[in-house]
């Protein structure tokens, strides 16, 4: 689904060259949730927008679904850190925009979308606007505005971000509820060991420089609900992200 090979990025800042990451690689399956996670300033952010093509490598390549595409922009779905609802539109109406967007006849796909309203809890709010939603149903709508791009490689960063923990914890436990239904190809920024751990299949934590990415696979079965994070697995899970962590520092 994702393959990228020897990837660098750095900016310049007052004609000076400031690297952001050398030479990393990495691979996302079909059908994968896959976290990233490092240090702040270790460009996760700016990794998510190489792959969705609003910035350009320095080096190296990105390829999805066995191509290199020469321009990335509308090859995947992305979802920012803030929600970014349009205040002046419906919760229906902010769904629909990436149908508007692709000139996609909007009307065929109002059934649908009404489905999944339905699915993430949303029926009741179809026709209300963002400033009366709460915080949870705000990223939701995000969420499901992203689903519907239609495409099938989704990147989310920090998307629970500024959510509190008790609405968090009912995010995470929708969003397991959900996952085997979604059949997309996840690829998710965050901040939170605890989320990145119960959410994924795989995490890749991000290097300083000169140092090399790192892969840990979780080998959790699903489904899973909230309450593994108790578990004695998942706890030494959380501690060896933790001292990964702390070398990389």
């Amino acid at each position: 689904m994702l393959s990228i090979k020897e990837l660098s990025y750095a900016f310049q800042h007052n004609g000076v060259s400031k690297s952001i990451f050398q030479k990393i690689s990495m691979d996302v399956k079909a059908g994968e949730f896959v976290s990233v996670i490092g240090a702040s300033g270790s460009g996760k952010s700016t990794l998510f927008k190489l792959i969705a093509g609003l910035l350009e490598p320095n080096e190296g390549q990105i390829w999805i679904d066995g191509q290199q595409p020469e321009k990335g922009l509308g090859k995947v779905g992305y979802m920012p850190q803030k929600d970014l609802l349009l205040p002046w539109r419906t919760v229906v109406e902010n769904v629909l925009l990436p149908m508007e967007l692709a000139k996609e006849n909007k009307q065929r796909k109002l059934t649908e979308i009404r489905e999944w309203l339905s699915r993430f809890g949303l029926a009741e709010y179809e026709n209300a606007y963002p400033h009366e939603l709460s915080g949870g149903m705000k990223q939701r709508v995000a969420f499901l505005r992203t689903i519907m791009t239609g495409k099938n490689l989704l990147l989310f960063d920090e998307p629970f971000g500024a959510l509190d923990s008790l609405t968090k914890r009912n995010m995470h436990t929708w969003l397991l509820e959900l996952w085997g239904d979604l059949q997309k190809t996840m690829l998710f920024i965050t901040h939170d060991l605890e989320e990145a751990i119960l959410l994924s299949d795989r995490i890749y934590l991000l290097p300083s420089a000169g140092e090399e990415i790192q892969e840990v696979t979780v080998n959790l079965p699903r489904p899973r609900k909230t309450e593994l994070i108790y578990q004695s697995e998942f706890i030494a899970m959380r501690k060896e992200l933790e001292w990964l962590i702390q070398d990389e520092k």
